[in-house]
């Protein structure tokens, strides 16, 4: 049964940027083709009046990280993209650490750019690289080349970003175990603070599942995991998520609060939200219209909002769960507690039966998957599933693809 809780977990902003140069194949994020040009100002502007509408509901909470994801958000210039981060501060309670950052494709790398996305108080960058082989980034339908990637990564520098997530991914059409820790290298060399590596999935809705290409057997890409954990350990990375690797400290903490049920306020068209009463113990999520258009139309009324729910208690376990063992190194077990409103024992013969078939640890006060649990997490989640949980994508923009 849910009960008040001592106080709401920590809270983020999400804000979509639902445009890109080209959709890609693999992509089934909200993201939609331009022509010549997209109403850039008009964006910002529903964007703000989503935010005011929405600012009682966050009234006198901390945000400790906005993360602008998309879509392909350095499409939108720095001045546009300054007179929002203007209205943000103005109106939430940013924290002074706060972590921010802007997904920018290599493709739309600009010196200028880049510049006036740090003067106007960005921190963290995540390039979308993908590949450092021009063939294979042919075939993800991509719009850079390698040499653009790299340049990329050097003006980020010249403009004076320290902390750089690059995106790459492996098991690629045609790719064996070889040319994946190719790339790896390539990335390592870049010296980023921070590396998404995650295998190539086809997703419905999508290009390549009408038309999938051939892409490497178990085996090959087995191979590819192991050598390459193996390679990126070797350079100092450590693996803290299923396809998140960092330096000492330079772990997103963006993508740790969804990981860890934390909240966040999605804005933008067809962001996610999912939002915490403290008081009332109640938890729900939210989703706006996904459609540019129509929400270029409602933005800041209550008609934007396509779906609410109020997540009960077979929800709160296995979403918390879904994210939390993503962890390598888990979760306190006070944790679940403080962020479900639930306690711990309306889990625990589902915990018991997961510590007996080896796929959990719950030892010394902390809850994380075993070895097996990991390698079959699918099976791990199926113990502390009650029902269908309506999926949910884009709260989860970590890092990936612009």
């Amino acid at each position: 049964m849910k009960r008040s809780l001592q106080t709401a977990p920590p809270l983020s902003l999400y804000v979509h940027f639902p445009w890109c140069v080209r959709k890609c194949p693999y992509c089934d994020f909200n993201s939609h083709e331009f022509g010549e040009t997209f109403p850039e100002a008009d964006y910002i502007n529903a964007l703000i009046r989503d935010l005011d509408a929405n600012l009682d509901r966050i009234k006198g909470r901390e945000v400790i990280s906005i993360f602008m994801g998309g879509g392909t958000p350095s499409l939108f210039s720095a001045e546009e993209l300054s007179r929002l981060l203007s209205v943000i501060n103005a109106g939430v309670v940013l924290s002074k650490d706060a972590e921010i950052t802007l997904e920018a494709n290599p493709g739309t790398a600009e010196a200028d750019r880049f510049h006036g996305y740090r003067r106007a108080g960005i921190n963290r960058l995540s390039i979308g690289v993908q590949s450092l082989d021009d063939e294979k980034l042919k075939a993800l339908g991509r719009i850079h080349g390698a040499r653009e990637a790299e340049y990329a990564v050097s003006l980020a520098r010249q403009a004076g970003f320290d902390n750089l997530n690059i995106d790459i991914m492996y098991g690629l059409p045609g790719q064996d175990a070889a040319a994946a820790l190719k790339d790896i290298a390539g990335a390592v060399a870049l010296r980023p603070e921070h590396l998404s590596w995650y295998q190539l999935t086809i997703e419905p809705n999508t290009v390549f599942y009408k038309h999938t290409p051939v892409l490497p057997d178990d085996e090959e890409t087995w191979n590819m995991q192991q050598q390459g954990r193996a390679m990126l350990e070797a350079h100092g990375y450590s693996q803290y998520e299923i396809s998140a690797w960092a330096r000492a400290g330079r772990e997103a903490r963006h993508n740790l609060n969804y990981w860890e049920f934390g909240d966040y306020l999605g804005i933008g068209a067809g962001a996610h939200s999912k939002l915490t009463d403290a008081a009332s113990g109640d938890i729900v999520r939210s989703a706006r219209h996904k459609l540019p258009g129509r929400y270029l139309e409602l933005a800041g009324g209550r008609e934007v909002v396509t779906s609410e729910r109020m997540l009960d208690e077979g929800d709160r376990i296995l979403e918390f769960m879904m994210n939390a063992l993503r962890l390598p190194q888990g979760f306190p077990a006070g944790l679940f507690e403080d962020r479900t409103g639930l306690a711990l024992e309306a889990i625990r013969d589902r915990l018991d039966e997961a510590v007996a078939k080896d796929l959990l640890d719950a030892g010394n006060d902390r809850i994380r998957p075993t070895a097996r649990g990991a390698q079959f997490l699918n099976n791990l989640l199926e113990l502390f599933q009650t029902g269908n949980v309506e999926e949910d994508r884009t709260p989860f923009p970590q890092d990936t693809a612009v």
